[in-house]
């Protein structure tokens, strides 16, 4: 059942608050997750910071920090229900340069050695040690 704010509403179809957008949108698993990124600057809004309850429409551009993947985007569409994942995905476009950094990021990553687990012990310290000459 819809509410009648929506129904009366002309706008409601073409913008939505940053934090629901995110959620709707399948960047974060929760809506709460979505606000705490906006509030803590990893989120912006064509290059601006912007609050939770700021409107995305069509055409804007969204660039997300999530851990160490940064994304690109430009809003196609404004979601009325978080739906499955192919049907989110209907709602923005990754920008191709923000596809290229990925790409790359996921390159550098894959050669990289793996990190040790956690700090070395009397003989890890020595093998590291003697491989750089000291």
């Amino acid at each position: 059942m819809r509410h009648a704010r929506h129904e009366n509403d002309e706008h409601a179809d073409q913008a939505l608050r940053l934090d629901k957008w995110l959620w709707h949108a399948r960047f974060f698993k929760s809506r709460s997750q979505a606000t705490d990124a906006v509030a803590g600057g990893l989120v912006h809004v064509n290059g601006e910071r912007v609050k939770a309850s700021r409107d995305v429409k069509v055409g804007d551009r969204l660039e997300i920090t999530r851990a160490d993947n940064k994304m690109e985007v430009m809003v196609s569409g404004i979601p009325t229900r978080r739906g499955p994942a192919a049907e989110a995905q209907l709602h923005y476009q990754e920008t191709s340069a923000s596809m290229q950094q990925r790409e790359q990021r996921r390159e550098h990553s894959r050669y990289a050695p793996p990190a040790p687990p956690g700090r070395p012990d009397k003989h890890a310290r020595r093998a590291l040690r003697s491989m750089k000459g000291f």
